[in-house]
């Protein structure tokens, strides 16, 4: 597989790709943790709650304030998986779709075992983070699907009918991978969504996120990165209910005082692009990343997905230093995500340094293993 072009990388630009990166990934689990206590509440339930504008700040749930779910929990293991294929690529045994797949088989040994394995070497450090291992409302169908070591693919998918969010939400990363060409993002989050959704709205929803993530990581405004991922997608079979689904968000905005009316005309279920088109009209709406936020949460759908689309977009397109403090202070895993963050932007500005005919570093290794 060629990526197409690859970035030359000069200080500026390492450090503004390392902010989106760290804005994306921590954007993302912030909005999946803000949105967690209240996923699945009708809007009537949530205000009855927490007032009549909703919830405005974490609520206790998996025992704490500020927990993930799942969906964070399944892209920190994309993001693994993308860092092991990079350094998987000097040994000529390259398939990034495998390498993802066996990250998120790494994630399915934490939704049963009580800790980490410390006699599997080829773990990694990730899956040696003791708070992962915890049960955070998965789906079936992300347990089914990597419920064996059979990888589904685009021939033959996982969970064939399946077209829920869960492939959507753990999709973001991909399009982290400036130096890929765009139809080669799109590809591999199809390929990847394939893993454990086999219905084409669920894979197209998983490749058109990663498409806007990619733009928006390259510096494009998160309108124009909407219409590039849209001229890809409609060269795709499949794909009318998720450029229709974009398309309504757009229009959407046009149509008055964003609030949860709007945004329960785009979708209140869980079906992959009523959540994206959600998460797309709070991020293109939001005046700043806490009311975009707040638009994605306070609504009758699955709230956790939608803040967790919606940080992720707007992570990535205003960067770490954007994101509401209060929340960053309280979220869980804050230190994983940014250890991981920060190793996703080296491996990917840096990774002849770290692993290379002319030089390797024990330590990358070690954290990342080629095994």
């Amino acid at each position: 597989m060629s990526t197409g072009t690859t970035a030359v990388w000069g200080r500026v630009q390492q450090q503004d790709f390392r902010g989106r990166v760290r804005g994306s990934l921590l954007g993302g689990a912030i909005g999946d943790a803000l949105g967690a206590g209240v996923s699945g509440l009708s809007l009537e339930a949530i205000r009855a709650a927490h007032g009549v504008d909703g919830v405005a700040d974490f609520v206790p749930v998996h025992g704490r304030r500020g927990a993930v779910t799942a969906a964070t929990q399944l892209t920190l293991f994309t993001v693994d998986g993308l860092i092991r294929a990079q350094v998987r690529r000097d040994t000529g045994a390259w398939h990034p779709p495998t390498d993802v797949h066996r990250a998120h088989l790494r994630w399915a040994a934490t939704q049963s075992a009580w800790g980490p394995d410390e006699r599997r070497k080829d773990n990694g450090w990730l899956a040696r983070e003791e708070w992962l291992y915890t049960r955070r409302a998965p789906t079936r169908e992300c347990l089914a699907g990597f419920g064996d070591a059979t990888m589904g693919t685009l021939a033959v998918p996982k969970n064939p009918a399946a077209r829920d969010s869960a492939a959507l939400t753990r999709s973001a990363p991909f399009g982290l991978l400036v130096g890929w060409e765009p139809q080669l993002v799109l590809q591999l989050a199809v390929e990847c969504a394939a893993h454990t959704h086999g219905h084409a709205t669920a894979q197209l929803a998983a490749g058109a996120l990663a498409l806007m993530v990619h733009g928006l990581a390259r510096g494009e405004t998160l309108d124009a990165s909407v219409q590039h991922a849209l001229a890809l997608l409609t060269e795709r079979p499949g794909s009318e209910q998720v450029t229709e689904a974009l398309r309504q968000a757009l229009g959407s905005v046009r149509q008055g005082i964003p609030g949860p009316a709007l945004i329960e005309a785009l979708g209140d279920t869980d079906s992959a692009e009523e959540v994206l088109a959600v998460a797309l009209y709070c991020a293109l709406v939001g005046e700043d990343v806490r009311h975009g936020l707040r638009l994605a949460v306070n609504h009758s759908g699955p709230s956790a997905a939608t803040g967790a689309v919606c940080g992720a977009l707007l992570g990535a397109l205003h960067g770490e230093t954007a994101l509401p403090p209060a929340w960053l202070a309280e979220l869980e895993g804050r230190s994983t995500l940014l250890e991981l963050s920060d190793d996703f932007a080296m491996e990917m500005t840096q990774g002849p340094a770290l692993h290379s005919p002319a030089a390797v570093a024990p330590g990358w290794l070690a954290r990342y293993p080629r095994d």
